[in-house]
């Protein structure tokens, strides 16, 4: 995967579930069938596909349960799941799933909480990161179990920070700082998204927003972007862009090209950059000068800042996706909840390992051992093109950090249990679209905040 993932699911899920009105007589009665189950993976990529047969084939000699996996892909799953839902036919388990997702499945009512619950019961509470627990569950039911996760990072020129006698940015007050001070000699201070119809926009502004408790509601489903840590966090971005940053509206590919290239000192970009960055992918490798003589310069001279903290916050945050694996209302819950469990025990370190730049585990290890599946991701084999294990290129300490980096995930509206508002904005982007003109400075911060909630209780109104 060559860029982060910009998963809309569940706004289009909410379009297709509306349309399933036999969604309350889906399948009440379990399977009986305790020899075989359907699953779906959201996973569809080739490789992807057999590294998971391969997976399924070792636990069905384990355990004797037959698995038909169905790979489905994301854009088709709304459709899928609900015509599903509306015949009764919900396969036993679905894998790969993210937050919204999780939160309009579960708003439907097509998820199987007590089945999850016990699953990671079994598994041991205590090896799951708290975070993601936190954000995979409501009103005390688990809605789903956490797998991995990836986290929007902030990537920074050590190198240039070292020589310019900078701090880490890890706060508004430093990156504002940075950016103004290496704004200079081509290199622009920082580079991230802009381009108001990308999710990839919500994603960073999101990121940046949450570091200043910038909140999209609050616990009564309130929308409250036009709240002081909104309206600063507005203004902060906007005056990024607009002052020390490129000309233009900026994406997940100009965004890369621009750092890769080594002219901006800054990016936010998801983890999906690791693996490039240490010329691991032919289709997106680092063109800085120095990278002629060393292809792998930026990745020794990069840092990764994960949480920030803004100027209102009383603690630092990080955007974060969490896939998750769920039994399904109607499942057979014994083979599926077993299935699930091999997938977080004996099978978890080759799921992660298909792609471990982007899927940090969020069960970190075993009762017995509590980092043993940490250790595995260190080691796992990234790449495309060519294969390296991240540390052999980042080092423990950068490994550490974006390992432990799932406990300070976030995001808005889901624990505010506004899972199905999540999904609508991602597909409307209300936000981006209100901050494309604090950017191009044709409104402050507060009018632009202004806007943003007014567009987003708008599309409350029509999904309530």
């Amino acid at each position: 995967m060559s860029s982060p993932p910009t998963r809309i699911l569940a706004s289009t899920l909410i379009m297709a579930l509306a349309g399933a009105s036999l969604l309350a007589c889906g399948n009440d009665e379990p399977k009986s069938d305790n020899s075989q189950i359907t699953v779906w993976s959201l996973e569809d990529v080739a490789d992807r596909v057999n590294a998971t047969k391969a997976i399924i084939a070792d636990y069905t000699a384990k355990t004797g349960v037959k698995v038909n996996l169905v790979p489905v892909n994301e854009d088709q799953f709304p459709s899928l799941i609900a015509s599903s839902a509306a015949a009764g036919e919900l396969p036993d388990v679905v894998g790969s799933v993210s937050l919204a997702g999780i939160r309009t499945l579960a708003g439907n009512e097509l998820l199987h909480p007590d089945a999850n619950a016990q699953i990671v019961d079994k598994l041991g509470k205590e090896t799951f990161s708290p975070r993601a627990l936190e954000l995979t569950s409501d009103d005390g039911k688990q809605l789903s179990v956490p797998s991995d996760g990836w986290g929007q990072l902030l990537v920074y020129r050590k190198d240039l920070f070292d020589a310019a006698g900078l701090p880490a940015p890890d706060t508004y007050e430093k990156i504002t700082a940075a950016a103004t001070r290496l704004n200079t000699g081509g290199v622009a201070g920082i580079t991230a998204a802009t381009a108001p119809g990308d999710v990839f926009t919500q994603q960073t502004f999101e990121h940046l927003a949450l570091a200043n408790n910038c909140q999209l509601t609050d616990d009564s489903g309130n929308v409250k972007l036009d709240s002081p840590e909104c309206v600063e966090a507005f203004r902060f971005y906007g005056d990024l862009m607009r002052n020390h940053s490129v000309k233009g509206a900026q994406d997940v590919d100009t965004t890369r090209a621009t750092y890769f290239a080594g002219k901006a000192a800054m990016v936010v970009w998801s983890p999906f950059i690791l693996d490039e960055m240490a010329g691991l992918r032919n289709d997106a490798k680092p063109t800085c000068p120095q990278c002629a003589a060393d292809p792998t310069f930026l990745a020794k001279n990069s840092g990764f800042v994960t949480a920030i903290k803004g100027p209102n916050a009383t603690e630092p945050a990080q955007y974060g996706e969490i896939s998750s694996w769920a039994v399904l209302d109607g499942a057979a819950s014994d083979p599926a909840k077993s299935f699930v469990e091999y997938m977080l025990s004996d099978g978890y370190p080759r799921w992660f390992g298909m792609s471990p730049e982007g899927r940090f585990p969020v069960r970190k290890g075993t009762a017995d051992d509590k980092e043993k599946f940490l250790t595995a991701w260190r080691t796992s084999q990234a790449g495309v093109d060519a294969k390296k294990p991240l540390s052999d290129v980042y080092g423990k300490d950068v490994l550490d950090t974006l390992g432990r980096s799932p406990d300070t995930f976030t995001r808005w509206g889901l624990p505010q249990g506004q899972g199905k508002l999540v999904g609508a904005i991602l597909g409307e982007l209300p936000v981006p679209k209100a901050l494309a003109d604090v950017v191009g400075g044709k409104s402050d911060a507060a009018a632009a905040a202004k806007r943003a909630k007014k567009d987003v209780e708008a599309i409350k109104a029509g999904v309530n």
